[in-house]
């Protein structure tokens, strides 16, 4: 019996507290689609695709925080929630320094994201990534609309960014970037480099905190 209550008092392995840890916050883990100017009149429109994570919802709608340089020029705002509900949704403010926008939905009272502290944000720390990889390039090959989780580690704290062991895909931009033992938002994925894809970048979610603080208050930031 002394044996069977110790191993029922085990804690959790760290895969089961990860994958529990993003299917709490996979619902709040939106799609952003937008046109762009084409190369030329002729073509017409192109496609642009960002990630965003839900910081505020209710009855008058839902705000999410995503990155500002996906949004440069492009109009025909289209948000997917849980894959598949989409509904339109207004751009509220940005920071092109920062690399940070903030746009708003009419949808109601949809599951939002808990914000960690960018203190969390240490080296070594294994974290997750939630968002959109590519989705034209799933969707042409028939796979369907899903939510993507990547998994990681934080590299290093540099000026302004947090470098993560994540390749930041098209699309992912935007997205939440968490600790995999809670689940706690500390950063919004923003940009790999070109020459060394394997390295990312998130933008510190203290940084995103002050943004919001700054232009969403009302909503208690």
């Amino acid at each position: 019996m002394l044996l069977l209550l110790a191993a029922c008092a085990q804690p959790k392995p760290a895969d089961d507290a990860f994958v529990a840890a993003a299917a709490k916050l996979r619902p709040a883990t939106i799609l952003l689609t937008m046109n762009v100017p084409g190369e030329s009149k002729k073509d017409g429109p192109d496609t642009e695709y960002a990630s965003g994570v839900v910081v505020a919802s209710g009855n008058w709608g839902s705000d999410i925080l995503t990155v500002e340089h996906a949004l440069e020029k492009t109009w025909n705002h289209v948000a997917t929630i849980g894959n598949k509900r989409k509904v339109r949704f207004a751009v509220i403010a940005s920071d092109g320094d920062l690399d940070v926008a903030l746009v708003r939905t009419t949808a109601k009272n949809l599951p939002v994201a808990t914000l960690g502290s960018s203190a969390d944000a240490q080296p070594g720390v294994s974290i997750g990534l939630l968002g959109y990889p590519i989705p034209d390039e799933f969707d042409n090959e028939g796979l369907g609309l899903a939510t993507s989780l990547n998994s990681g580690r934080i590299s290093a704290l540099r000026r302004d960014a947090i470098e993560v062991t994540l390749p930041i895909v098209p699309g992912e931009s935007g997205g939440p970037v968490f600790l995999a033992d809670s689940g706690e938002v500390i950063g919004i994925a923003e940009s790999r480099f070109e020459d060394e894809r394997s390295i990312g970048f998130a933008l510190p979610i203290n940084d995103a905190k002050r943004f919001l603080h700054k232009h969403d208050a009302a909503h208690g930031f």
